[in-house]
């Protein structure tokens, strides 16, 4: 990872190319400008490089749009009909009174409230409405938004975190005012409470980093300079995320939250140290549980020494979070690094995490499992409870509720605002966006691809006059060389990897700017995990081919069931079936690689593009790739049934070796992706 001060002060390489177009490599677009456009970060705060666009200006197009439809006619979509704890009979978030009133609600909401806007779905913007109203006419005389929860003797501000968040974007989708009102006096509540019982108990303290970064958004957009005491009193009662070498919990959802505090709280402070200790944060966790494929880390619930074997995996609530924590950090720095990471989750862990048709998912997620089923598994994965690895519309009440803000945030971010004006590329996907730049020319970018698998990247530009601003590329770092032009003409070609390729000159309606990002077959050695291999193609992880049984069950089947989850009355329980996946074909290979730890006798296989716009499934995907793998028979399910531990180099191997096929790992929901490595 580069080092922070490359980030903030290494300087721009400027280059001669035809006149009429200024080509620039950045390590971050200018956090020096002040947008005449949008929300800037008001001093003392600091000024970011990046910032967000209001929810629906970006509007998805191909897969990800897709995915957005299937979530809201699946389980993220319909759960206000299915999940007792949305029950709207006895509800404390709709009237202060009744038996449900924690997490639950605005978990969901969050979510679901982003998805309503970028659709545009009236129906759903009504179910928002409804919840958002109550909670605002609710609000207490004190200021407090939602139910009058207690962690011990704390006021529980944990349940409230994720409303504010969903309260966020109901103003960006709605400009509301009273929000803002609302919002302002809850802060104001919050500094009331007295110091020896504020944020006490078990999540607040970790999760402070949702508060602050909801005073942050608040206070960019009311200037009202009494709430910024707040961030020095959440900061004091967190949880202590700059420590070194360690970390104050390793709770996987608690770290994907928590990790971004100290750089939150640098927004506020410009303390540098702050900064870098989010990446050393992130770093720490990814060094002793993170030494596999896709982003994540072996935490199961809870990380354990000893248990980083790539079977253990990540709950799907860590992973939405983790790609949210991503999306922040992408904002107040405008390093690359971390849009390279939230792509890496989302396109490698997140898909697999979820049926195809979403509407069911499972708990924990891992880089390698040949097995989803809903026996316990305990002590291999660090939870007792059945149903951890089936995929089950009622796998665990937190995530069966937090799942649906991952693809939505997603698209919020593929395009972002820059401080000078401009607008910048940030993860790519198939998109319309609607942007203003310069000094407040609406402009409306057409981006079409098929990345993540395909190189090619097109935008077309609709400036409703010749403009001139800056536009900005993000070149992953996982690219050696990259080129760009514009109607055509060459502008750019070389490495740029990490950087950006920023175009400034005179754009005027139907320019179109190409960019194309080379993929090459890479590959990446887990030293502490016995030194296993795993192969990128871009930015996409490659796993086994495994052919996958399905195996349907009733939800009502209390083997299936997790106990904190419930029906609401009179569901229709055939329409959410709970399933069992099982593999119908080997799944014990080493993959056979080169001295430079590539896999041998590798080659692509390029298929049609899915005309369902499902590819992250093994069916649809377009890309499949050939390789050659040796067989360890020893390696099998463990005595709790789960994918046993990375065999030992010492194993058995069959003395022939076999052709084997690899696929995306998002499309795999049964995988390897952490191979033994085996020489030729």
């Amino acid at each position: 990872m580069k080092r922070l001060f490359l980030l903030l002060f290494s300087p721009c390489l400027w280059l001669s190319v035809q006149a009429q177009t200024t080509v620039s490599v950045v390590e971050s677009p200018n956090r020096n400008a002040t947008s005449v456009n949008y929300t800037n970060y008001r001093a003392p705060l600091q000024q970011a490089p990046l910032l967000k666009l209001p929810v629906g200006n970006v509007q998805p197009k191909g897969w990800l749009r897709k995915y957005l439809e299937l979530q809201r006619d699946g389980l993220n979509g319909q759960l206000g009909t299915v999940s007792a704890w949305l029950d709207k009979n006895n509800n404390q978030w709709l009237s202060n009174q009744g038996d449900h009133g924690w997490e639950e609600v605005p978990y969901w909401l969050r979510g679901y409230c982003s998805l309503a806007f970028i659709l545009n779905d009236d129906n759903m913007k009504k179910e928002v409405q409804t919840w958002i109203n109550a909670v605002l006419s609710n609000q207490s005389s004190n200021g407090r938004l939602g139910p009058d929860g207690y962690d011990g003797n704390s006021p529980d501000l944990w349940a409230k975190m994720p409303m504010l968040w969903a309260l966020q974007t109901y103003y960006e989708g709605t400009g509301q005012s009273r929000v803002l009102t609302a919002m302002n006096r809850h802060f104001k509540w919050e500094k009331t409470i007295n110091d020896d019982i504020f944020l006490k108990g078990a999540w607040q303290s970790k999760r402070a980093a949702d508060n602050m970064w909801s005073v942050i958004w608040l206070y960019n957009r009311n200037g009202d300079a009494a709430i910024l005491p707040l961030l020095d009193k959440l900061h004091n009662a967190s949880v202590d995320w700059t420590m070194q070498g360690d970390l104050p919990d390793y709770h996987g959802v608690n770290v994907a939250q928590g990790f971004r505090e100290p750089a939150t709280y640098y927004v506020y402070t410009g303390q540098q140290e702050m900064l870098q200790a989010t990446y050393n944060a992130h770093n720490e966790m990814r060094k002793r549980y993170g030494q596999m494929p896709g982003g994540m880390y072996a935490a199961d619930e809870n990380a354990r020494a000893g248990y980083y074997d790539p079977r253990n995996g990540a709950e799907t609530c860590a992973l939405v979070e983790q790609m949210a924590s991503d999306e922040i950090m992408m904002g107040i720095t405008g390093d690359i690094f971390w849009a390279d990471h939230c792509e890496n989750v989302a396109f490698n862990s997140l898909p697999a995490a979820l049926m195809p048709n979403m509407r069911s998912l499972r708990y924990i997620t891992s880089a390698n499992m040949a097995i989803s089923d809903e026996k316990n598994h305990a002590p291999s994965i660090d939870n007792s409870l059945r149903g951890m690895l089936s995929m089950s519309p009622f796998s665990s009440r937190c995530c069966q509720h937090n799942h649906g803000m991952g693809w939505p945030y997603f698209t919020e971010h593929l395009i972002m605002a820059t401080a000078d004006n401009g607008v910048a590329t940030m993860l790519y996907a198939a998109n319309e966006t609607t942007a203003k730049v310069a000094d407040g020319v609406n402009l409306r970018i057409e981006e079409a691809t098929h990345y993540p698998f395909e190189e090619t990247i097109t935008l077309t530009l609709h400036p409703e006059k010749e403009v001139t601003f800056p536009l900005y590329l993000r070149i992953p770092a996982w690219t050696d060389d990259v080129t760009v032009t514009v109607n055509g003409a060459s502008q750019f070609a070389g490495n740029a990897a990490g950087k950006y390729v920023c175009l400034s000159q005179q754009w005027k309606e139907g320019d179109v700017v190409t960019l194309s990002l080379p993929m090459k077959v890479k590959s990446t050695v887990w030293q502490q995990n016995k030194s296993s291999v795993s192969v990128n193609y871009g930015p996409l992880t490659l796993s086994l081919k495994i052919d996958e049984e399905y195996e349907a069950h009733d939800s009502r089947d209390h083997e299936f069931v997790q106990d904190d989850s419930h029906w609401q009355e009179g569901v229709d329980a055939s329409l959410w079936p709970c399933y069992v996946l099982r593999a119908k074909s080997d799944w014990n290979y080493g993959l056979v690689v080169d001295d430079q730890n590539l896999p041998v006798s590798f080659s692509i296989i390029r298929k049609s593009y899915p005309e369902n716009d499902c590819p992250f499934t093994l069916e649809g995907t377009p890309l499949e790739f050939t390789a050659v793998g040796r067989q360890i028979p020893s390696w099998k399910f463990d005595a709790t049934g789960m994918t046993d531990m990375l065999p030992t180099k010492f194993a058995p191997r069959a003395t022939e070796t076999t052709p084997i096929t690899l696929v995306p790992m998002g499309a795999a929901r049964l995988r390897i992706s952490a191979f033994p490595r085996e020489k030729e």
